[in-house]
């Protein structure tokens, strides 16, 4: 284990946090909370959290995937000098690992208490997406891929991840109604949950698989294809958000606080780069190199969960790292979704918080969100829905890129 514990955690609200003005091209845009309030919001709302003041913090880390593209902004780490002016002289880290960032921001941080340097810090995991107009957004997001073959020829990410749905329906022969059906239950478990929600982007959204299938193909309302096999429901939102957890020592934690939540395990492997040169594309290899490593350490198994928060930019990873995590046999998990499994009242509840696909996916802030909401989750405070069974082992499962890098961390109650 990392002898590291989360202290603190905060999550803005998700969601398009801005006023359009122009409803027929979209394009006047007034931000309502920048990407500067975003950083501040979480970071003074996590040091609060923990019962701690600026003062006390010894460094920063800041995850975010791309705001020079998304907000014209580099040099992003300083930005939390706004947070307190206690915090000036702070060192302060920038780490960027796509939709993956905040997580190995969290890691970074991990590593730097576990090598006796630091003994609180904070990390926050940010994105403001939607100042850009669809285009823009899509363009900066295909820079997350392989780009000399993928995003320079014109591949999205629902393109990349419909060629993994398209690999796993064909290994498990899955015919085109049972693979939509199935990412229809996935989706509809996420809009429930996410009603019960505060701080989800989409709070109604077709809560049955049914109602999601009943949608017209074309047209206002729609379910429209947008890489097949995916459809507008199987694909997370564009959002904007932050979210953001304080570390220290699970030594000084065990001494200073009533509940404690140790990062007992950490798996992070990479899988090859493009997209053509995976062989298995039914399968998250590198992600289940992840989760072995990150149960290994923490010296648990699939049989410990309580709750997992799983990387659903789109329905079909939901699927995959539902198998990779050893939720459901290969192949079968959508099957397990459409019985109705990993609701609440299951033995392993999945997604409590609506997932990217309802909470919504602010690519940079999602890795340090998972974290937080599962940390409240563990101490017994959950935001949104809780589980029957009050938990204490979870685990996030967040992935950067087309699955590429793949974080997984298991965190445990421990007092």
């Amino acid at each position: 284990m990392s002898n590291v514990s989360i202290i603190g955690a905060y999550n803005t609200k998700f969601g398009a946090l801005i006023e359009v003005k122009d409803m027929i091209s979209f394009k006047r845009k007034i931000d309502t909370r920048s990407f500067y309030d975003l950083i501040i919001e979480a970071g003074r709302g996590a040091i609060q959290d923990a019962g701690l003041e600026a003062k006390d913090i010894d460094a920063v880390w800041i995850g975010s995937c791309s705001p020079s593209r998304f907000v014209n902004q580099e040099h992003v780490a300083p930005i939390a000098t706004l947070i307190d002016p206690a915090l000036r002289f702070k060192p302060m880290t920038r780490a960027e690992c796509a939709c993956a960032s905040s997580s190995v921001a969290i890691y970074d941080a991990v590593y730097a208490i576990e090598a006796g340097r630091y003994k609180n810090v904070l990390v926050i995991g940010v994105e403001k997406m939607t100042l850009l107009d669809t285009p823009a957004m899509t363009a900066t997001l295909a820079t997350c891929s392989y780009y000399p073959e993928e995003g320079a020829k014109g591949a999205t990410f629902p393109g990349l991840f419909a060629e993994l749905a398209k690999a796993y329906q064909a290994h498990y022969k899955l015919t085109d109604q049972e693979l939509r059906t199935q990412l229809a239950h996935v989706a509809a478990l996420c809009y429930r949950n996410a009603a019960a929600n505060p701080l989800a982007h989409v709070q109604n959204g077709p809560a049955s698989a049914e109602a999601i299938l009943a949608l017209p193909e074309t047209g206002k309302g729609s379910n429209m294809m947008i890489a097949p096999p995916l459809r507008l429901h199987d694909c997370s939102l564009v959002s904007d958000g932050a979210a953001a957890v304080v570390l220290t020592s699970t030594e000084h934690a065990k001494a200073t606080r009533k509940k404690v939540v140790e990062i007992a395990g950490i798996g992070h492997a990479v899988e090859v780069f493009p997209l053509s040169q995976r062989a298995n594309k039914h399968v998250l290899e590198a992600g289940r190199h992840a989760v072995t490593k990150a149960f290994q350490e923490a010296r648990i198994s699939t049989a410990d969960l309580d709750i997992a928060e799983v990387h659903d930019c789109f329905t079909i990873n939901q699927l995959l790292t539902t198998e990779a995590l050893g939720l459901s046999e290969p192949g079968r998990a959508g099957f397990d979704y459409a019985a109705g499994r990993f609701t609440a009242d299951d033995k392993v509840a999945v997604n409590l918080s609506g997932g990217l696909k309802a909470k919504g996916h602010p690519v940079g802030a999602t890795g340090a969100s998972m974290h937080a909401l599962v940390y409240k989750q563990l101490i017994g405070e959950p935001i949104g829905l809780a589980p029957k069974k009050a938990p204490t082992i979870g685990v996030t499962f967040n992935v950067g890129g087309a699955a590429v890098t793949n974080c997984v961390t298991v965190l445990r109650r421990i007092k």
